[in-house]
């Protein structure tokens, strides 16, 4: 299928398509005019790039990943060994992240508070 109906299919932008290649994750054929052709099993794998954006994870990330999850995007099963130890540890960065966040708004509260004394 060409870039056109991979887009309708799984409602992500031609223009997201090429970026989604550009940074390996969708590797299309190309035919001798230059179009890009897809694979069916490649709207699989848009709606899984979709779901692991959604939990956070970068397209690099991604990119290492995809190759070692199989199921559907509401389900996605590890199956190479080392990815669960990959996936915890970028829980953790995560994890770190969202404390320092919470460090930052309390501070932030604090000020706020002492600019407005009720």
């Amino acid at each position: 299928m060409r870039i056109g109906e991979l887009s309708r299919r799984t409602g992500v932008s031609v223009r997201l398509l090429r970026y989604y290649e550009e940074q390996g994750l969708l590797h299309p054929t190309r035919l001798p005019s230059g179009y890009r052709e897809y694979a069916p099993q490649d709207v699989e794998a848009v709606r899984r790039i979709r779901a692991l954006l959604a939990a956070g994870l970068t397209t690099a990330t991604i990119a290492t990943l995809l190759p070692c999850l199989k199921g559907d995007p509401d389900r996605l099963v590890p199956i190479c060994p080392d990815l669960v130890k990959d996936l915890q540890r970028e829980r953790a960065r995560m994890t770190a992240a969202i404390e320092a966040l919470e460090t930052s708004r309390s501070l932030l509260d604090t000020v706020i508070t002492a600019a407005h004394p009720t």
